[in-house]
């Protein structure tokens, strides 16, 4: 064993007994290269973080710029930093009109975390509704919107006042009332294994909200930044959330994150009381810099243009008779089979054909894919080629 692999195994906390363990050395556009030099397809993009690949040159050279201006200078929201003001600019010239005002965090669960609180505040009101099935994040009151009941039944008590509808059922909204705060949705559920609702019912949802005076939250710190083919997932439905979440592609591999609103609604968290929410690191320079170059990179090479063709070629080039079902919108996609011990030997067969793919938490019968954007159709081909093969030796 290594020395770095002892360190790791002994010194950094494990959250399970099988990880993947590849000791990386360096990443750059599609690949991660281990110590050894061996070379590794990533179809995961650290789990729709690596939209734009790894150290994509232009992403470089913004964090190095920030790096030489200045890093951390004070706590959120006190003093006025050119990187933080220019991403939130752009946000704002990207989403629609209501989507105006941004509030920076770290991370996703932490973007989450911000919405909710952000919505009881405006309201008043105490009552949270998610959907079955949903994946919001690990933090307590993340963990509490979220629909997976293994993972939460070690840490409760958690929040109370939270109702778990049926996911794309019109006829459970009746529950959203003018007692609910928030109605907090992924718009395509990620960890469910890519679960598409019907467009039907996301109109359905967004007229209930908007009778009760409840606010209308996406999660789109998954399906954000062109995944799903849209630069945001609720493009697909002709619906606007009242607020939306971000992270995970949004920092072109820097740990960011955001909840937006409408100016008027987040203007609640800066009285009664003032610094309604607060963080330290939230809007760190340097990981703003990474996002506003992310974003003009999307844009310059017209990125989100390209996935949905992309995804219909990888789509059709999986074809081993062993697969159940292809779920995919874009490039997220949930292959499944029969069940997680079938899964389990085909991920671990790809990643010794040099194919890193990998599970979902809560669709155990399925392997995700989500390769960064910029893929191309030659090694979309290749990719799939090492797949079938590896889904043949298993079965």
């Amino acid at each position: 064993m290594s020395e770095n692999k002892n360190f790791f195994f002994n010194h950094v906390a494990q959250i399970t007994d099988s990880p993947l363990a590849i000791e990386v050395d360096r990443a750059k556009g599609i690949y991660i290269y281990d110590i050894n030099g061996r070379k590794y397809l990533d179809m995961i993009s650290g789990v729709s973080v690596n939209n734009i690949g790894h150290s994509h040159p232009h992403v470089v050279k913004a964090i190095i710029k920030q790096l030489e201006r200045h890093m951390h200078v004070m706590v959120y929201g006190e003093f006025i930093q050119e990187s933080q003001s220019r991403l939130a600019n752009k946000l704002s010239d990207i989403l629609p009109d209501n989507l105006n005002n941004t509030y920076l965090v770290n991370s996703g669960t932490e973007a989450n975390e911000g919405a909710i609180k952000l919505a009881k505040r405006y309201t008043g009101r105490a009552e949270i509704i998610a959907f079955q099935n949903s994946y919001h994040g690990s933090s307590h009151g993340s963990l509490s919107i979220t629909g997976n009941n293994d993972k939460k039944s070690a840490f409760r008590p958690l929040l109370p006042n939270v109702k778990l509808l049926p996911f794309s059922q019109s006829e459970y909204l009746h529950e959203i009332s003018e007692k609910t705060s928030c109605v907090i949705i992924e718009p395509i559920q990620g960890d469910a294994g890519v679960r598409i609702p019907n467009k039907q019912f996301m109109i359905d949802l967004r007229k209930k909200c908007s009778d009760t005076g409840s606010l209308l939250i996406f999660d789109e710190i998954q399906t954000g930044f062109g995944r799903t083919g849209k630069w945001f997932a609720f493009e697909h439905f002709n619906v606007v959330p009242d607020i939306i979440t971000l992270a995970k592609a949004m920092g072109g591999g820097m740990p960011i994150g955001a909840f937006i609103s409408d100016k008027k609604i987040m203007d609640v968290l800066s009285y009664d009381p003032k610094l309604g929410h607060i963080t330290t690191f939230g809007g760190h320079p340097v990981n703003c810099a990474a996002a506003l170059a992310t974003i003009e990179v999307m844009e310059n090479e017209l990125i989100v243009d390209k996935v949905e063709k992309k995804g219909k070629l990888l789509e059709s080039l999986l074809n081993h008779t062993s697969i159940k079902e292809i779920r995919r919108i874009g490039l997220m996609l949930a292959v499944e089979f029969e069940n997680k011990d079938i899964v389990q030997k085909i991920v671990t067969q790809c990643l010794k054909k040099g194919i890193i793919t990998f599970w979902f938490l809560s669709t155990a019968n399925s392997f995700r894919l989500s390769p960064p954007l910029i893929i191309s159709e030659k090694e979309i081909q290749y990719a799939a080629k090492k797949i079938n093969e590896a889904i043949e030796e298993v079965m």
